[in-house]
């Protein structure tokens, strides 16, 4: 197994611990979900692994060289921003091609004019074609419809065969069983 990610004994948070300990492993191909309720810190975890959150004990091994493309569930506001769907892309570096057509014929128009969901969907895609050794998704079906996480899934198996590792933190227990090989699940502050 090609290892990307690998942790042991990991406890992460902010200010103060917000983890149980976590031994997990990420290779190259696998899509990994993370699931729990609210206040775990799954998206603490996401973030620790991007060198943003505080590692209070454990350890974290990257593979070296490893490139890294971080979501985040929450989309940044751009109420009044012109920025259209496709100067996005063009500014992360990201293609138009492969886009769902339901999306692909809005990209000239200014993000603060789309729906939620199609502006997520937007940013989701430029991490999602970002060249990543290791996509984290953050709640990547919030706010989606079912066509959007029809394609989701379909984009995320595409970018696993290619030899991506993903680790998807999600609520969306049916999506995170359809897409996922393997599925982690914080119980409270215990991992099962």
């Amino acid at each position: 197994m090609n290892s990307l990610l690998r942790t042991e004994q990991l406890v992460v948070g902010w200010q103060q611990p917000a983890t149980r300990p976590l031994d997990l492993n990420v290779a190259a191909g696998e899509i990994v979900g993370l699931t729990g309720p609210n206040g775990v810190g799954k998206s603490t975890l996401l973030s620790a692994f991007a060198g943003r959150a505080k590692v209070f004990s454990g350890r974290i091994e990257q593979r070296p060289g490893l490139r890294l493309a971080l979501q985040r569930q929450d989309v940044p506001p751009v109420v009044g921003m012109p920025l259209s769907g496709r100067e996005l892309l063009a500014l992360t570096g990201a293609s138009a091609e492969g886009l769902p057509v339901w999306l692909a014929g809005r990209l000239d128009i200014r993000l603060d004019r789309l729906s939620g969901g199609q502006r997520h969907y937007l940013t989701l895609w430029a991490v999602l074609q970002a060249p990543a050794d290791l996509v984290l998704l953050d709640e990547p079906t919030n706010n989606l419809d079912v066509a959007g996480v029809a394609h989701l899934t379909e984009h995320l198996r595409d970018r696993a065969a290619a030899g991506a590792g993903i680790l998807v933190v999600s609520h969306d227990t049916a999506f995170v069983d359809a897409v996922c090989d393997r599925v982690i699940a914080l119980k409270g502050h215990d991992v099962v």
